[in-house]
């Protein structure tokens, strides 16, 4: 009997060794599957991997008044942040940092920008146009976008995480007021999130992205 219980325990042992996929942190980028935003480095042979978290399917309208959907973003690495054009104070800092982020990567098509008003009762098309070309938004690079209140609300929190006090409220009608920036990858899993006010995370941000390109 005793014989049996080490065989048996030996056989999981060795089992669960030849399932663990060890990852170079150093050289991938994590995955975020929950609002928990913990970083979890899960290998494609991973018994995990087909069930990493994605951005859900989205339909908005951009500055332009085209529809944008996330097909849009296939393929395409993006940053995602939420705003509202009247907001007077992290939101000029979100978008100049959003700004630089559009200049540093101008030539590089495989990158792309996206901003979610907050405020759609107010950001009409022409609203966010109006401060798509004071923040110098280059189309078909950098979209903000606008939409059902319902719907963008559900995106952030469901899909982008974005809203920290939803966590702890869980009350749909409060307002999203949030300095992330959400790393997507070409699949529509969230790569990484950082303080989007902050010099130092959009320093951090420029090398996550040189490490998620070797994906390509």
């Amino acid at each position: 009997m005793i014989k049996k219980t080490v065989l048996l325990v030996l056989f999981l042992t060795c089992f669960s060794c030849k399932n663990e996929v060890s990852v170079d942190k150093s050289k991938t980028l994590p995955f975020y599957n929950s609002a928990t935003l913990t970083p979890e480095w899960i290998s494609e042979n991973d018994v995990n991997y087909s069930k990493i978290h994605k951005i859900a399917p989205f339909e908005f309208t951009n500055q332009n008044g085209h529809e944008i959907t996330n097909k849009n973003f296939e393929g395409k690495i993006y940053i995602a942040d939420f705003f509202f054009t009247t907001c007077p104070s992290i939101c000029p800092i979100l978008a100049k940092n959003m700004g630089v982020i559009q200049e540093f990567y101008k030539e590089d098509d495989t990158i792309m920008l996206l901003s979610h008003t907050v405020m759609p009762s107010i950001d009409s098309v022409e609203k966010i146009k109006e401060y798509a070309i004071e923040n110098k938004a280059i189309d078909e690079k950098w979209h903000l976008i606008t939409g059902d209140r319902a719907e963008i609300y559900n995106i952030a929190r469901t899909s982008y995480f974005a809203d920290e006090d939803f966590k702890k409220t869980k009350d749909e009608s409060e307002f999203i007021h949030t300095e992330n920036f959400v790393l997507v990858d070409g699949k529509g899993r969230i790569r990484g999130v950082y303080n989007g006010t902050l010099g130092v995370d959009i320093l951090r941000l420029k090398r996550h992205i040189k490490i998620l390109k070797k994906e390509f």
